[in-house]
């Protein structure tokens, strides 16, 4: 019997994804065949010193850590919301990092985002140049060397995640709430089938016996097989969507998420956090915390203003009068709404 929690919110990676119990009767997928994992240097974005140590750094609170894994054991998405600067998107790194999930695969959203976007990109104007050039160069028909279709399409972050992989892949939707109205509602039966299909590909397989084609997975150039153009998960995704509340989603959506709400840290967790970061506060840092504490109500500031100030006050060797200045300047408020419910 698996143990609660997988997800603990500790430092140190693990192998506590294979404890997982079998999924409720009505989230179970079959996808195959099974894919072996991405080895964690397949993207080099993913793997960037930057996201490495956000999700090193990473301080879960024990809600963070209680949904994490209700949607790890029922499979579902992670919405979560709350004010810019709270960690919404490090999440996903974190969780990846923990339960060794490979690279996390990251779809950034903008008001012209669509489920196509995210599942794949098909190029037919090169497929066209492609099968010119072969006619020139071969005499024979284009449809041969490079023309075909697989050699012409990339699966995006979304259609990567839903690939039969062994164990679960990341995936991050950031700002789901930038979308146009239309892609949450979009998103709803891919994620609750855990399964697309690719058009192109099930008209190609028509002509090939076995139906396979291998096409690129998103953040890599390995190809990754496909049968009669349908891509089913075997391991449903972790999927992180952020959302910094600027739009209401409809229910059929949310009912379909657990949902994470985040709000500002408090003293003890704010330190933790400038602990994790930057070494052990001294007292201009419990300082500048305090005066961050004192502000957050009056308007919206993000925990990463606060560590700026604290770096910039080590590293920079000025005065108190001008790091008072300095910290001012670089914790401005992000906007005027205030935050009654901050703690």
């Amino acid at each position: 019997m698996a143990l609660w929690p997988v997800y603990t919110g500790a430092t140190q990676p693990h192998d506590g994804i294979t404890r997982l119990p079998p999924p409720p009767p009505w989230r179970a997928f079959d996808g195959h065949p099974v894919l072996e994992p991405p080895d964690e240097h397949d993207d080099a974005a993913a793997t960037s010193p930057d996201r490495t140590h956000r999700a090193r750094t990473y301080q879960a609170t024990e809600e963070t850590v209680q949904l994490v894994n209700a949607a790890l054991y029922l499979r579902r998405p992670l919405l979560v919301t709350g004010p810019p600067g709270t960690g919404k998107s490090s999440l996903a790194y974190a969780v990846a990092r923990e339960l060794r999930l490979g690279p996390v695969l990251r779809w950034n959203i903008t008001s012209r985002s669509t489920l196509h976007d995210g599942l794949y990109q098909y190029d037919p104007l090169s497929r066209l140049y492609a099968a010119r050039q072969a006619t020139e160069e071969d005499g024979g028909p284009g449809a041969a060397s490079g023309a075909g279709v697989e050699n012409h399409l990339r699966l995006g972050p979304l259609g990567t995640a839903l690939l039969p992989y062994a164990r679960p892949r990341a995936l991050l939707i950031d700002e789901i709430d930038k979308s146009d109205l239309d892609l949450p509602n979009d998103l709803l039966n891919v994620l609750e089938e855990g399964q697309y299909e690719i058009p192109e590909l099930v008209r190609a397989a028509r002509d090939v016996p076995d139906g396979r084609a291998e096409v690129m997975a998103d953040g890599t150039d390995r190809r990754v097989p496909v049968r009669h153009g349908r891509v089913r998960c075997h391991a449903f995704p972790f999927v992180v969507l952020t959302s910094n509340g600027e739009r209401e989603f409809p229910p059929a959506f949310l009912r379909r998420c657990v949902t994470l709400r985040l709000r500002q840290p408090d003293d003890r967790h704010l330190a933790e956090i400038v602990r994790a970061h930057l070494g052990e506060p001294d007292a201009y840092a419990r300082q500048l915390i305090d005066r961050f504490l004192s502000r957050v109500g009056s308007g919206d500031l993000a925990t990463d203003q606060l560590l700026n100030a604290i770096y910039l006050a080590r590293a920079s060797g000025l005065a108190a009068g001008s790091l008072d200045e300095l910290a001012e300047q670089l914790m401005p408020y992000l906007g005027q709404s205030p935050q009654p419910h901050a703690f």
